[in-house]
């Protein structure tokens, strides 16, 4: 079947954007095709520097005919439904079908060639593109990210003919800017138009462009005895910015590695684009740098090496001045500078937040196992670092340069550790830190964002986050489940409030409260369904622990613990078999309960002519409520779950051989009581109700 080739050329698309910008052009073609009609095989797209490609394999010549059955008025209709009818069929009263008094319009069209269809579909795209930001050019009112140069639209080996504000489409494209043969070429369809790109030194593809960038990366390292550092975000931007990127290994002068490796890091990647090189032998950095060339040069990238040699030394050089002039001030007079910057004008500044940070992080160090006094200091000195200079060159190296300039001032190790990693985790393939100091000092950073935003009205809301306090959530519920902390949440809600006020409750904070506790528990099934925690268990375990107030339990090593306890149960023959047995006495319960109150209390076992069944399943309602009490007081969450393993074969047999709604009011009052129970003892462990099955 006929394939659609669709290539849009323009000036450079910057690298941040192509990846979007496929995506966009696959959603955006594939639902105006839908639209008209059309169905395909494959549909694909590719992006690059320079262009954006659509390829549709197996579309129809044309559109099928159709023929719609449109339901109408009644034959005896007032005149004016049969004239509004008319008007939306555009029929006359002749063509209509008459069925058991029912009007009916046929309506039927004729199929569109599909060449005809596509000059629309590209003008809407080009029109409407979500470029995060575009540009307006020439004499039109087309907006593209940069200026479009051609547009080559061919469709089972010819040209769509049509034209866009001027720019007419053709089946031309071009090569590499410079190494290509400079004049646009003719192509047929998608195989010829890949190879003659390939042929002029562009590889459309951008996982061809990554692999051809690692392997001669690689290479180029070994050759010398060296190894490249792996920076999948780097080598995303780099295939974006050549098409036929070319890797030159070059030298950097070896008196720079004196500086932290992530300053020299950072300054190649933020700054040049540039790769960082090591020696397998040794520990650190090699006086080495990879960069990513567009072009094949014939000295082999000498020159270019020297180049880049000199640019990355003027910014090192920058880097190593800020580095010395960071040392000659130091922490206080850092400390005193925050009291000038703003963190939030309903939150106050840096200074007063490390306050609250400093006291928070006393609060929880004993909770976690760390020093108090340690806790309070890291968390004093853990901001600083916003007002050196080298973290105001570099923003993404706050915390860690703080790391380095505590212990060049005699901080201990486990102090400094904390001040550069408690900004962590920050997402969900961050690390975790296991120092009880940071984790303290960690969780005291976030938890004063998560209170103070709340307090002040600043929730996300829907997709918005601008504050990124679900992030910060996620990052306390890991901190506490992979450090196995037990740690109170509410109370902790409480100090931070109580500090952001200074020592005065905030205005609501029942309800700050209430809020927090929801928003944790979302967040934390989130988490859990993600690791492939079923939703219902997690909703079953949540709906157990809530209080009167409704609010959940705040120790979330507990709550999952119960859920992976519930889990384990569930997948034995008898927890299955158990879930049946209580859905089917809930379902008799809330039958009940629609008729009026259910009947509540001590179950009689020497009633004349009761069933065995009867008598052994209340035996054993009484016996898993003391063993299943006893376990939840010891989170034993396994034995609970032991416990009422013991109530399936008694819960079966009852079923099986006992009529609940007996015509005796006293004996099915007796029985309604006893499945009561039943749900009763099986709700301490968790809400099976909310559980599938």
């Amino acid at each position: 079947m006929p394939q659609l080739l669709l290539e849009i050329f323009s000036e450079e698309i910057p690298a941040r954007m192509q990846q979007g910008a496929a995506r966009d052009l696959e959603r955006m073609a594939s639902e105006r095709l839908k639209a008209a009609g059309l169905s395909w095989d494959a549909l694909t797209t590719y992006a690059g520097p320079r262009r954006l490609t659509l390829v549709v394999e197996g579309l129809p010549a044309a559109t099928p005919d159709r023929s719609e059955e449109v339901k109408g008025p009644k034959a005896s209709a007032p005149p004016q439904a049969l004239e509004g009818f008319l008007r939306k069929t555009g029929l006359t009263r002749e063509q209509l079908v008459e069925r058991d008094g029912v009007l009916f319009a046929v309506i039927s069209s004729q199929g569109r060639a599909t060449p005809d269809l596509i000059p629309d579909m590209v003008d809407q795209i080009v029109r409407t593109f979500p470029w995060p930001k575009s540009m307006r050019w020439g004499t039109g009112a087309l907006r593209w990210v940069r200026p479009i140069k051609r547009i080559l639209c061919v469709f089972d080996g010819h040209v769509v003919p049509f034209a866009i504000d001027g720019i007419q489409s053709d089946a031309l494209t071009e090569g590499h800017r410079f190494l290509g043969s400079g004049a646009p070429f003719p192509v047929s369809d998608f195989i010829d138009y890949r190879q003659k790109l390939e042929r002029e030194h562009v590889l459309l593809d951008v996982a061809d462009r990554r692999l051809r960038i690692l392997e001669q990366a690689k290479a180029a390292c070994a050759a010398r005895g060296l190894a490249l550092v792996d920076d999948d975000g780097l080598l995303d931007e780099v295939a974006g910015l050549a098409e036929w990127p070319t890797p030159i290994l070059g030298d950097m002068d070896p008196q720079f590695l004196s500086l932290p490796p992530e300053v020299v890091r950072l300054s190649m990647k933020v700054h040049q684009k540039y790769f960082a090189v090591r020696d397998p032998s040794k520990e650190g950095l090699a006086p080495n740098f990879l960069v990513v060339a567009n072009v094949e040069a014939t000295d082999g990238g000498k020159a270019l090496a020297a180049g880049n040699s000199r640019v990355l030394s003027a910014r090192l050089n920058d880097a190593r001045f800020f580095w010395d002039e960071d040392q000659k001030v130091g922490f206080d007079a850092w400390n005193e500078k925050l009291k000038g910057v703003t963190f939030h004008a309903k939150l106050g500044t840096l200074a007063e937040r490390v306050d609250r940070i400093a006291a928070l992080a006393r609060e929880i160090a004993p909770l976690v196992g760390a020093d108090a006094d340690q806790a309070e200091q890291a968390a004093r000195l853990a901001k600083a670092d916003l007002a050196s200079g080298m973290v105001g060159e570099f923003p993404e190296l706050q915390g860690i340069m703080g790391g380095y300039y505590a212990r060049l001032a005699g901080q201990p190790d486990a102090v400094a550790d904390a001040v550069r990693d408690h900004y962590k985790p920050q997402g969900p393939n961050d690390t975790v830190p296991t120092a009880p100091l940071t984790v303290a000092v960690a969780l005291a950073d976030k938890l004063d964002t998560l209170v103070g935003f709340f307090a002040i009205d600043e929730k996300p809301t829907g997709s918005k986050d601008p504050f990124a306090l679900r992030r910060a959530a996620l990052g306390v519920i890991r901190l506490v489940l992979e450090n196995g902390a037990r740690v109170g949440l509410e109370s902790l809600f409480v100090t931070a409030a109580n500090l952001i006020q200074s020592g005065a409750p905030l205005p609501g904070q029942a309800m700050l409260q209430i809020e927090l506790s929801r928003f944790f528990v979302d967040r934390l099934k989130v988490m859990l369904r993600d690791g492939g925690a079923r939703h219902d268990l997690v909703d079953a375990i949540v709906e157990t622990s809530k209080d009167r107030d409704g609010l959940v339990d705040d120790d979330l090593v507990r709550i999952v613990r119960r859920v992976e306890a519930l889990a384990a149960f569930l997948a034995t023959d008898d927890g299955a078999n158990l879930l049946a047995g209580y859905k089917r006495a809930s379902n008799i319960l809330r039958a009940e309960e629609k008729k009026g109150p259910v009947p509540t209390g001590m179950v009689q076992t020497g009633l004349p002519n009761q069933p065995e069944e009867e008598v052994a399943l209340a035996f054993a309602v009484g016996a898993a409520r003391t063993r299943v009490e006893a376990a939840l007081d010891k989170e034993d969450f396994a034995a609970a779950m032991s416990a009422l393993a013991g109530l399936r074969g008694p819960v079966d047999a009852f079923f099986e051989a006992v009529m609940v709604n007996s015509d005796v009011a006293e004996e099915r009052e007796n029985r309604l009581k006893l499945l009561g129970q039943v749900r009763d003892v099986m709700g301490q462990v968790a809400d099976f109700g909310q559980i599938a099955g």
